[in-house]
């Protein structure tokens, strides 16, 4: 534990949002971030404040401001229905390059992983995809865990240094997902590059556009259909990890965001799919990523995010 601590930053004690009533208490009041709180939690709560990532990709900055933000929204919600124990660790501490930036965050993942818990990891830019399922692969091994990337872009760009358009192609160029466990899910055929697309057709990726999670009576069926398909072929449970790109979402209902549309997700069909995670035993990692509070219309996309962390902890199976 000593470890990841030295490799964190502690979280403002300002966000932790008290009532200070006993008839209704809220989040900010029962979420720990005193190290002594640290084993006997079950679900540990990890920021990335940083948007290198998306300024490479040539995006908007601004998402290294969303952890703190979700947080103030996250803490304000009550402790209905929550049975698990939580614990804020903080911060990703920043390097100098993005490069030291996942190094450290995937040290952390790793011990937050091998202690056996549960992590939500709030972005940041969607290249925290890379150490995350990167740690995944070095705890569990790539042919132990299902990589699920929800969101309205592929995330496989060439280019000539990582960024938010790049953690899926590191994660299979270099072993470390497996295509047939790799799932694109909510992506929109006018953003996919058909290059990009056939690449990932022709390694044998899953893929699930916003049209088919639409033709369908409910936005998590498809998706629940295919891996259910590939447990049965497993003697044991895979271990699963989902990134959530807030991108995903319809500006509408999401304005703050690294790269908005308005087309995708809608906000109850984004929350249907973070249960869905929360229903699969073995879900590791629940990342959400690319919210951008510059952007952002009276904390909008920050509650949603929010609401969907309540929504994942209290119905994690």
């Amino acid at each position: 534990m000593s470890d990841i601590y030295q490799l964190t930053s502690r979280a403002n004690p300002d966000l932790f949002f008290r009532r200070n009533d006993p008839n209704d208490p809220r989040l900010g009041e029962i979420v720990s971030s005193d190290p002594e709180d640290y084993a006997s939690a079950d679900i540990v709560i990890l920021g990335c404040p940083q948007d290198e990532g998306v300024r490479r990709n040539n995006g908007r900055v601004g998402a290294a401001e969303a952890p703190n933000k979700i947080r103030e929204q996250f803490y304000k919600l009550t402790p209905f229905n929550i049975k698990k124990k939580l614990f804020d660790i903080g911060d990703v501490l920043i390097g100098a390059t993005l490069e030291e930036t996942h190094d450290v965050h995937c040290s952390i993942v790793k011990q937050v992983l091998a202690d056996g818990k549960r992590l939500i990891v709030l972005g940041g830019g969607n290249d925290i995809s890379y150490p995350d399922g990167r740690a995944m692969a070095e705890v569990f091994g790539p042919e132990k865990w299902l990589g699920i990337n929800v969101d309205s872009h592929l995330d496989v760009r060439i280019a000539d240094e990582r960024n938010s358009g790049t953690p899926y192609r590191q994660l299979l160029e270099e072993g470390y997902l497996l295509p047939k466990y790799f799932y694109e899910v909510a992506y929109q055929t006018h953003f996919a590059s058909p290059i990009y697309y056939k690449h990932l057709r022709d390694l044998g990726v899953n893929r699930i556009s916003l049209e088919i999670l639409r033709s369908r009576e409910q936005p998590d069926m498809e998706l629940k259909e295919n891996i259910r398909q590939q447990f049965i072929g497993q003697s044991s449970s895979l271990n699963t990890f989902f990134g959530f790109d807030i991108d995903a979402v319809r500006s509408s209902d999401a304005p703050g965001s690294s790269a908005p549309s308005p087309l995708g997700l809608r906000a109850g069909e984004f929350i249907t799919l973070v249960k869905y995670a929360a229903s699969l035993a073995n879900t590791k990692v629940i990342e959400f990523s690319e919210v951008n509070p510059k952007y952002d219309i009276d904390n909008a996309t920050a509650r949603l995010v929010g609401i969907a962390m309540h929504r994942f902890i209290s119905h994690v199976a």
